[in-house]
């Protein structure tokens, strides 16, 4: 399963809003244990490892070059900025 880097989200600012509502009163630890919780949950629903491991290293990637996390799966696929 090829990793979608395009924009694919159904309501993103909703989605943005509900991932910051997640946080609130949360302290740095708690905010960590949340993150980690749904990434887990996100990864175990995805399943497929290639695919999650692609994403693994454009996540790294985005935080050694910021900006990079979003580079198109393919050198065809239009730039989708972060």
């Amino acid at each position: 399963m090829p990793l979608i880097t395009q924009l694919n989200l159904t309501q993103p600012d909703d989605f943005y809003e509900a991932l910051i509502d997640m946080h609130r009163d949360f302290d740095e630890a708690q905010s960590q244990a949340a993150n980690a919780q749904l990434i887990l949950l996100l990864a175990n629903h995805i399943g497929d490892y290639a695919t999650l491991a692609e994403a693994i290293r454009y996540a790294r990637e985005g935080v050694d070059q910021p900006g990079a996390s979003m580079k198109p799966h393919t050198e065809d696929a239009p730039r989708v900025a972060a």
